[in-house]
């Protein structure tokens, strides 16, 4: 009775014979409720709607007589008294199939439409337990992934601070190499100056203007007076630039010293680290990279000249 109510409520709910006798099969006929969860659990294995096979060896069933036959008979009473207890126990299953099915005959419509709506509720409250568990599950997922979402981009953040910092540092390291070198032309023009002063008697070069050296006087008309002068030989020249902002710059250097002197000392002194050149205002004239390894004196800046700077 239980095996055939179970399943035909199953099949009522809409569930196919297969699936229905499988549920019935597995959970060993213990109710509705136990075949339900086993449909839902299984509801998407590839062969939910195969025929269900019993196992093998699954066969339960009363001894047979030729077993009975080949025991040897022991007395006579104990035969009579098992052959009494069988007729008592299948005259007990009789009327046990007759109540059942009495039972099954007194279920009105009304009820098997009842028993089956509470079902189809009861499937329902398992259907909503299942996606409600699913719908957890994915959010745990979705909380796995941002998380390992957040490990990749604090791992990438450190990357690029990683990079950043070697940036900065190669920068720094840059800039301490640009000012030593600057250093080293800042001593070496020093230097100059210091033997500079002590071979000529102490005379000083820097910003101030210092005195030009006295002015050739201009010799008198040649007019039957005989050959000019000779042209004298200076060894140092007074050389005045003109910065991009008005201001103006004069020093003294040798005359064999090259034009890039002239330069590195504006670099130093001008309060400017754009890169420049050098030109002659009268007669106009703008120097190249290849003058300045030219001497002032080859250049005719010598013994004072006026140089302009202007922007490359």
């Amino acid at each position: 009775m239980a095996d055939c109510t179970t399943l035909e409520s199953l099949l009522e709910m809409g569930f196919g014979r297969n699936r229905a006798d499988k549920a019935v099969a597995h959970t060993g006929n213990q109710g509705i409720e136990r075949a339900m969860d086993w449909l839902m659990e299984h509801e998407n294995d590839p062969d939910i709607d195969e025929p269900y096979v019993p196992p093998a060896g699954n066969v339960v069933g009363p001894v047979t007589d030729q077993q009975s036959v080949d025991q040897p008979s022991i007395d006579q009473p104990s035969m009579d008294q098992t052959a009494s207890d069988s007729s008592e126990l299948a005259t007990q299953e009789a009327i046990d199939a007759l109540m059942q099915e009495d039972d099954k005959r007194s279920m009105t419509e009304e009820e098997r439409k009842e028993q089956v709506k509470r079902l189809e509720d009861l499937m329902r409250v398992k259907q909503e337990e299942r996606r409600e568990r699913e719908r957890k599950e994915e959010l745990e997922r979705e909380k796995q992934r941002r998380k390992t979402g957040q490990e990749l981009l604090q791992i990438k953040q450190r990357l690029q601070d990683d990079e950043m910092k070697k940036l900065a540092d190669h920068r720094k390291k840059e800039k301490m190499e640009d000012r030593a070198a600057k250093q080293r032309v800042r001593d070496k023009i020093a230097r100059d100056r210091e033997e500079r002063a002590q071979k000529f008697g102490g005379g000083s070069s820097g910003t101030a203007l210092a005195s030009p050296p006295p002015e050739a006087t201009s010799p008198p008309p040649a007019d039957n007076q005989g050959p000019p002068p000779a042209k004298k030989d200076y060894d140092e020249c007074r050389i005045q630039v003109r910065l991009l902002d008005g201001s103006a710059l004069t020093a003294t250097f040798k005359a064999k010293e090259p034009l890039a002197s002239v330069r590195v000392y504006v670099q130093l002194n001008g309060g400017s680290e754009q890169d420049f050149t050098l030109l002659s205002p009268y007669p106009r004239r703008v120097y190249t990279e290849m003058d300045m390894e030219k001497p002032l004196q080859e250049l005719g800046l010598v013994p004072s000249a006026v140089l302009v700077v202007a922007k490359k």
